[in-house]
């Protein structure tokens, strides 16, 4: 069969192009693996360059690895030598064979994120360095963006005292790599390119040896890969680039979409091809990506079409609260396994990993196996178990797994040596680590019995308050959220900590502990077994003696259900499970039916986006990106009220609603809900305290006076649309803050705003 034989027009053109630079735009599910795969085998049988001759770039070895195996399959060759891989792992191959002209030793061993992490964290012990004035992880995003901009310790430009001394750092971890033979991933390709740069005979042989060099996914190029690709290429080479400028989505990794028009205007590119047609997805889904897409004004453009029928509308459902949302996707779920859809053809889509936890607990509750893709699972989230041991701590001192996860995390001056000591007296006494803390004497024992008044004093806090403001003290007095806060990318993780206060306000719902029960029920409830314990000022610790509680108490409760929640449930391999991820876990992936869910303002797009030049058109192109993933179903989800961050946030619709085209959706709720707000919700949304009943008397009178109402969708002539958040006062001084979104929070006059209901 020809090599040619089953490609389109447009695939055709691109594959049988002559030997100049071209960039094909190939958009999603038009079939671009086949197209360079196919033109990698063309140029070999028609003569044109011989299998040692080409270049091909892939982003991930899984790619690369697909493409080697296709390329067997296609012709007779032995791929085995064919410099087709990663950036990483070709600059890898080039140093090994140029290790002298390098300055490296022939041995040198690679560090991967976690041996650089251990890498920086003991060049800052030896430095005497305080690693919590300059947390290490800090120090390693630091380097790697410096060194993916290419710039080493002495080009880059310090404007304050802290960055100084971070570039210093830099130095001297520059110096103790170099010593001990050892790169990172960023600096493979920064020192291939330093060689490549300063030895033109080099060069000049691998342009000479290359002269056709093909590159997938080129939107996701950094600035120092496209310096490094333009290097090998030379003035005569042939670089064919494959893209899509509507899916460039990895920004905050360095990507620049950017590098896709400067391509096509510095390799003088005269051939630029659009794969426009689509083999995934039916017409409706592709009108919606198209009509949104097009909103963007920095992109090259192109439009999918398919030939597969129009298929289904795309679904869009307005849920009361996220708990519905949940709810509602669950039953939804149900209907298309019940008509015969595998689960794993099912996604679930969401802007930010805190906002699995609502939907893993509706899945837990059905029992509907599922797999958390690319990611863990929110019970099972390091940070996530990191607050577990805190709070397994609070309600059970002597657990020693937990005492030993968190006695030095975040880091406390608590070292291996003093971890020895404590196990040797917990062992000498027949106790539990925490027990034994007394027993250890000297700076050791000043260290442990910090953390353990730091636990002491949390339980002493807490221990009349109710388990959602316990869990929110424990996060607070452990410094999990400061540290995670602390990192360049902990945002996520200080979402999932924060997703806890949520998940324990949901338990005390639906477990009818009531929301004033305490947390633990007196501070004999976790008592270790062993002698009393006395601190240094006389007062008892742990009294051993008291006898356990009958009765769970609403910490224990959550505690057991956050195991279970964790462990059941969990898809083995192989089982046929549904799928959660992210939406930038989602690129490459296809499934027949897809949810996209939390869209809302501040959320998808996200809150930080306006901040951002270019950020609500990468968000715009995220949004691109998880519509396209569905082939025959998608369903678009949003809610009304929000638990995040311990909190009940009244929301507004995604602008991006505005941008679908009305033929291609369907909304299978009305479009505004608020008059059934207040009947769909939980009663943890109500606030009822009694310090809140005044003010609930003043919204009552409010709203029967002025007809406004907590949760009402209103638009603003300046503003535009917005959710009523609160009302203040009565009579003629009513008012109300209205989330409006990217405006963000007013406090507006109801008896003069020019406010309407929207209906």
């Amino acid at each position: 069969m020809s090599l040619l034989e089953k490609l389109n027009p447009e695939q055709l053109a691109a594959v049988t192009l002559p030997a100049q630079s071209a960039l094909i735009l190939a958009g999603a599910g038009s079939g671009k693996t086949r197209v360079l795969t196919t033109r990698i085998a063309w140029l070999i049988q028609t003569g044109q360059v011989s299998p040692a001759g080409v270049l091909a770039v892939t982003f991930t070895n899984k790619a690369s690895k697909e493409m080697l195996s296709r390329l067997s399959a296609m012709l007779p060759i032995n791929t085995r030598g064919m410099w087709i891989g990663t950036f990483h792992g070709l600059c890898n191959r080039f140093l090994r064979a140029h290790y002298r002209d390098a300055a490296l030793p022939q041995t040198f061993q690679i560090l991967d994120s976690a041996d650089q992490l251990s890498a920086i964290k003991r060049l800052l012990k030896t430095l005497n360095v305080d690693d919590e004035k300059y947390p290490p992880r800090n120090l390693m995003y630091f380097i790697n963006g410096a060194k993916d901009q290419g710039l080493r310790s002495g080009a880059v430009e310090a404007n304050d005292e802290y960055n100084r001394r971070f570039v210093e750092l830099y130095a001297a971890y520059e110096d103790q790599c170099q010593r001990e033979g050892v790169v990172d991933f960023a600096e493979l390709l920064l020192r291939t390119y330093e060689l490549l740069s300063r030895n033109q005979p080099l060069r000049e042989h691998y342009q000479a040896r290359f002269r056709h060099i093909l590159v997938d996914e080129f939107q996701d190029t950094n600035d120092l890969q496209y310096k490094w690709l333009k290097l090998m290429a030379g003035p005569n080479n042939a670089v064919f680039a494959v893209g899509d400028d509507d899916q460039s989505i990895y920004a905050f990794r360095g990507a620049n979409v950017g590098n896709m028009a400067a391509f096509e205007r510095e390799f003088r590119v005269q051939n630029l091809i659009k794969l426009e047609q689509n083999y995934r997805s039916h017409a409706h889904i592709l009108d919606t990506a198209n009509t949104l897409i097009a909103h963007n004004t920095k992109r090259l453009g192109k439009n999918l079409r398919t030939d597969a029928g129009h298929g289904e509308l795309v679904r869009i459902f307005e849920a009361s609260s996220d708990l519905q949302e949940s709810q509602w996707i669950i039953e939804q779920a149900k209907s298309l396994i019940a008509e015969g859809s595998l689960r794993s053809e099912i996604a679930i889509l969401y802007r930010s990993n805190a906002q699995s936890r609502v939907i893993e607990h509706a899945l837990f509750s059905a029992g509907i196996p599922y797999r958390v893709y690319g990611g863990q699972r929110f019970f099972e989230r390091a940070e996530v178990k990191n607050a577990i041991a805190y709070l397994q701590l609070m309600d059970n001192p002597h657990n020693d797994s937990a005492f030993m996860r968190v006695v030095n995390f975040p880091t406390r001056g608590i070292g291996a040596k003093s971890l020895e000591q404590l196990q040797d007296a917990a062992r000498q006494y027949g106790i539990s680590l925490y027990a034994a803390v007394p027993y250890v004497t000297g700076k050791a024992g000043s260290s442990l019995g910090a953390f353990l008044k730091l636990i002491e004093g949390a339980r002493f806090e807490t221990q009349s308050l109710p388990l959602p403001e316990m869990v929110q003290v424990v996060l607070d007095r452990s410094g999990l959220i400061t540290h995670y806060a602390s990192e360049k990318e902990g945002a996520d993780r200080v979402e999932n900590l924060e997703q806890i206060v949520s998940a324990a306000s949901l338990f005390v719902s639906e477990e009818g502990f009531g929301h004033d029960a305490p947390a633990l029920l007196g501070p004999q409830a976790a008592a270790p077994a062993g002698p009393a314990v006395i601190d240094g000022e006389g007062v008892e610790i742990m009294d051993a003696d008291a006898p356990l509680p009958a009765v769970m108490s609403p910490l224990s409760a959550f505690l057991s259900h956050a195991s279970l929640e964790a462990g059941d449930n969990q898809a083995n391999a192989g089982q046929d499970a549904m799928q959660l991820m992210t939406v930038h876990s989602s690129k490459g992936l296809e499934f027949d039916a897809v949810f996209i869910t939390g869209l809302e303002e501040g959320l998808f797009p996200h809150e930080n986006s306006d901040k951002e030049e270019g950020g609500i058109e990468e968000e715009r192109r995220l949004m691109y990106v998880a519509i396209t993933r569905a082939r025959r179903r998608l369903f678009m989800t949003f809610a009304q009220t929000r638990m995040l961050h311990g909190q009940t946030r009244f929301n507004i619709k995604s602008r991006f609603f505005a941008e679908l085209p009305d033929e291609a959706v369907k909304w299978l709720s009305p479009q505004v809900q608020q008059h059934h707000w207040f009947a769909n919700q939980p009663r943890a949304a109500w606030d009822d305290s009694p310090q809140a009943g005044a003010n609930n008397i003043a919204q009552k009178f409010a709203r029967k006076e002025l007809g406004w109402r907590i949760g009402e969708s209103v638009a603003h002539p300046k503003f535009g649309e917005g959710v009523i958040v609160n009302i203040e006062g009565g009579g003629t001084n009513a008012r109300a803050n209205i989330n409006f979104g990217r405006h963000g929070m007013k406090l507006l006059d109801l008896t003069i705003a020019k406010l309407e209901k929207i209906s």
